[in-house]
């Protein structure tokens, strides 16, 4: 079978030894407790993606072009346990390869996976999970790898910073730290949030997307819509803010739970996942042009030193 190119990108930008990009494909959907189809996203993710432009406007860029390897998936048939090792091992496998590594799934509970790997690679890592739900349970229908438990390995080994959240148990709120949680109701009414959270995050950033984060007007494919969430601008504006200022070093998209009516949410997906790598790479670009400013002016004060002794 011939191997599938991410959104059928030519094969020089598909190959792992050119690909500063890998997505990895994880169809899991082992542990939801509502409706049932997230294994069927990085499907319907890869399908969209390969009707969607390839020019970003607003970076004026082709990420693509940083080349995109389509790793093979992780397939379902092992226990939650043994799946999320597999995501781990998987994960930390193409970032020893200085990868920029991106996980699609899949339900939430994969993402016990990807931190664990990143957490074992990046030091002093946040990680930034926005979500409609607190996923904080240590463990749920007698199992700790669950998708309800989907953060709470993350708030006891890292910097654990939730937005978006506006669905709980009673139960969770033991394992949050509350000045590091931006509850959708309260961003509704405070028009620096993006600020306030972007001071609670480290450098290095891992970013957690479940797509029940958006409000179910513009994303109704998934396992459990929640009324009240964020809206396309607004996320793309606090996500760029974030891939500006901080060094995010990878990211999953998860909870894609798609349906054979609407196809509007599996390319909502899909562009957003590639408005994410645009931010990330443009925003290195503009990193490298400031530090090439600063050093061409750092050389050209040191001559002009160097020319001010030779008179003295």
């Amino acid at each position: 079978m011939e191997k599938r190119n991410y959104a059928g990108i030519p094969d020089q930008y598909a190959k792992l030894e050119n690909a500063n990009i890998v997505i990895l494909p994880v169809p899991y959907d082992n542990t939801s407790t509502w409706q049932k189809g997230a294994d069927k996203g990085p499907e319907a993710f890869l399908d969209a993606s390969e009707n969607m432009e390839l020019y970003d406007i607003e970076t004026d860029s082709e990420v693509y072009k940083e080349g995109i390897y389509l790793a093979e998936a992780i397939q379902e048939n092992r226990s939650p346990g043994a799946m999320i090792e597999a995501v781990h091992q998987v994960t930390k496998k193409y970032i020893n390869k200085n990868k920029f590594v991106t996980v699609i799934g899949g339900e939430h509970s994969i993402s016990i996976g990807t931190v664990r790997a990143f957490d074992e690679c990046f030091n002093n890592l946040t990680i930034l999970h926005i979500d409609a739900h607190a996923d904080l349970r240590k463990e749920y229908d007698g199992s700790p790898y669950n998708h309800a438990c989907a953060m709470y390995e993350a708030s006891l080994n890292t910097n654990l910073v939730q937005v978006g959240i506006r669905s709980m148990d009673k139960s969770e709120k033991n394992a949050m730290n509350l000045d590091k949680v931006f509850f959708a109701h309260d961003m509704a009414v405070n028009d620096y949030w993006m600020d306030d959270v972007l001071d609670q995050l480290t450098q290095n950033v891992f970013i957690s997307f479940d797509l029940d984060a958006l409000d179910p007007s513009i994303m109704p494919s998934t396992g459990t819509p929640e009324p009240g969430g964020l809206l396309w601008y607004e996320t793309l504006e606090f996500l760029k803010l974030v891939f500006e200022q901080k060094n995010v070093v990878g990211f999953d998209l998860v909870e894609l739970c798609p349906n054979e009516i609407d196809k509007s949410s599996d390319f909502l997906a899909a562009k957003l996942f590639y408005k994410m790598l645009s931010y990330k790479f443009n925003s290195e670009e503009e990193i490298d042009e400031d530090y090439k400013e600063k050093e061409l002016h750092l050389v050209k004060k040191v001559r002009e030193d160097e020319d001010y002794d030779e008179e003295f």
